[in-house]
């Protein structure tokens, strides 16, 4: 052996010795048998609500749409004011709703009702509606389903029972064709059926009443818009006959204008 291969291995182990010294001497923690303190290893500590940060999917929220508040010209010359409205409050699943439409000083109907989710994008509802205006006043127990229908038509169908036997049936179809981000063509078509001739309310069994309607509205914010269409409306069967025994006329074409809120 060389000189050199012995001084190579002296320092070799003399470098192997103060290693273990300097390990012994450090406070090392023993995991032997033992398990970290949280299987997580979060020690503890969870997740919190931040301050302003808040997101929750049961609060409640309320809100009130003027659909259609409008003053229409019709082809015989005559002019009105109407609305077409609804307000709701309550959760995700839950509300109250309520529903109002009519001219202004005639005929108007007024709705309450439970609304329930069943599906996404569609509600049961389950209340009341009555009718007032010209002639004596009616009120039925209501039922239907409201939602959105594929293509993004918003659908409504409701059936109603009233007293001596009356029914109804009522259908609502509208939609919102967006031509730009602010300008927005909203057709809507709408129909009522009938049990049973109401004479005193002027209205016939079967289909009384269709009406078609098509506005252009200008959206200025997304909760106020003016717009201006054109709407039509025709009675059928003994609805039309009452309407000319009383002199008046079973269609109707109108000019219309009006705006859009929403709160």
């Amino acid at each position: 052996m060389s000189a050199r291969w012995l001084l190579a291995s002296a320092c070799t182990l003399a470098l192997s010795a103060h290693a273990q010294d300097a390990m012994q001497g450090m406070d090392m923690p023993s995991t032997r048998g033992s398990e970290p303190r949280s299987p997580d290893y979060s020690d503890g500590y969870r997740y919190g609500s931040m301050r302003g940060m808040g997101m929750s999917d049961e609060s409640a929220q309320g809100m009130l749409l003027l659909d259609q508040l409008e003053y229409a010209h019709d082809n015989h010359g005559g002019n009105a004011g109407f609305v077409d409205g609804e307000a709701w409050y309550g959760k995700d699943f839950d509300k109250l709703w309520l529903k109002f439409e009519g001219r202004f000083g005639d005929e108007f109907r007024t709705e309450a009702a439970w609304d329930h989710a069943i599906a996404p994008f569609w509600d049961t509802q389950l209340g009341i509606r009555h009718d007032s205006g010209s002639g004596p006043g009616r009120t039925w127990a209501a039922f239907g389903v409201q939602g959105l229908a594929p293509y993004g038509i918003e659908t409504e169908a409701t059936f109603y029972v009233g007293q001596d036997g009356r029914s109804a049936a009522r259908v609502q179809l509208e939609y919102e064709a967006l031509l730009t981000q602010r300008l927005i063509l909203q057709p809507k078509f709408e129909m009522d059926l009938y049990g049973k001739d109401d004479p005193p309310r002027r209205v016939g069994s079967g289909l009384s009443r269709a009406g078609f309607d098509l506005r252009l509205r200008y959206g200025i914010t997304r909760q106020f818009a003016p717009y201006i269409g054109l709407a039509w409306q025709r009675d059928y069967g003994r609805t039309a006959d009452f309407a000319r025994e009383r002199g008046e006329h079973a269609h109707d074409t109108q000019i219309v204008a009006g705006l859009r809120v929403w709160f």
